[in-house]
């Protein structure tokens, strides 16, 4: 934790120095994580000198408010980042949510909570769509800043097509990298080439995708795996004392998010578990499969592909070959004689 707080963290929160207090909160091995809190707020802070703060912090930033303006109670606000006053480096401010179990609001409070479950919220980001970006005449695939799944910056320029987006920016791109920080692998290339010119649009082509309506950008977290999820309560918020826990919420942090297909969220929630059959049962009650409902299966695994990918390009090991292993039966299935 710094000794003091960066002026450009009070500059960017609009906040007066004198009366506010720093502790320590949580641990990283990226970014030192602290806690501000003052006579009106509790924000929780990261701050970090590594080259890719400026990249993480961004999109992490864009993320977190891309899901909290669709689903309020699912995640913090971010409030502002940007480049550290004194001796280099980043930040990132957002809510302070409170992971734990601190106590509810007491009946009668203000704010009695959501109500909702995981499932619910996570269908209703789901559902709601994603924003025209600027420049555009109607919602594209893609997101408005670089987003970093792990450490992994991802190539987040704008298509129309998902099937393209998936597999040029998720597909290619992942394999790139894995090759430039683990050499290069003739097989898995060859894999990766072949999925994305014949699996890719048999599976995700406009027009089969969604049936005749096709299917539409909405945001999704990006990176949703079981040690991103939790129960927990937003401090301060709703005009609540910066000391006063809300009710206990089910949240997400440290989302990677991207306009797209929805069911992309499930190839990662998938690779980890932690989400149980009642779990996709409410989910999808509310938010049916996609259709063509007999390919569900697999395209949760091509999604779920990309992330084997992603950790083979961060981890090296044996990563590469659960995505061999997706790639060779979807080939086998989808793939050209």
């Amino acid at each position: 934790m710094p000794s003091s707080i960066d002026p450009a963290i009070f500059r960017g929160l609009n906040l007066e120095a004198s009366s506010a207090k720093i502790s320590t909160h949580g641990g990283s091995g990226f970014a030192s994580t602290f806690r501000i809190t003052t006579s009106t707020t509790s924000v929780f802070v990261k701050q970090s000198s590594s080259p890719e703060a400026e990249v993480m912090f961004q999109g992490e930033h864009a993320s977190l408010n891309a899901i909290h303006d669709a689903v309020p109670s699912l995640c913090p606000k971010s409030f502002a980042w940007g480049k550290l006053e004194k001796g280099g480096g980043y930040f990132l401010v957002t809510e302070f949510l409170d992971l734990g179990g601190g106590r509810s609001r007491t009946r009668g409070s203000a704010s009695p909570g959501s109500g909702m479950s995981l499932a619910q919220k996570l269908a209703k980001l789901h559902t709601t769509p994603a924003p025209k970006p600027n420049g555009f005449d109607s919602p594209q695939f893609g997101f408005p800043v670089t987003t970093c799944c792990g450490d992994t910056p991802q190539n987040n320029t704008f298509s129309s097509s998902w099937a393209e987006f998936f597999g040029k920016q998720r597909l290619l791109t992942i394999l790139e990298r894995g090759e430039r920080k683990n050499g290069k692998d003739p097989e898995l290339r060859k894999l990766v080439d072949r999925t994305v010119q014949e699996v890719v649009p048999r599976l995700l082509r406009d027009g089969h995708l969604g049936g005749k309506e096709g299917i539409k950008p909405v945001v999704v977290h990006g990176d949703l795996w079981s040690g991103n999820k939790s129960k927990g309560s937003f401090v301060g918020r709703d005009k609540a004392s910066p000391d006063e826990p809300g009710a206990i919420e089910d949240v997400v942090y440290d989302p990677s998010s991207c306009y797209a297909h929805h069911e992309f969220d499930f190839g990662i929630m998938s690779m980890f578990g932690g989400f149980n059959s009642s779990f996709w049962k409410e989910y999808h009650d509310i938010v049916p499969k996609t259709e063509p409902v007999d390919e569900y299966d697999d395209r949760v695994a091509l999604y779920e592909s990309y992330h084997h990918l992603n950790h083979w390009a961060i981890f090296g090991g044996g990563y590469k070959s659960g995505a061999m292993g997706i790639l060779k039966r979807l080939l086998k299935e989808y793939g050209k004689p």
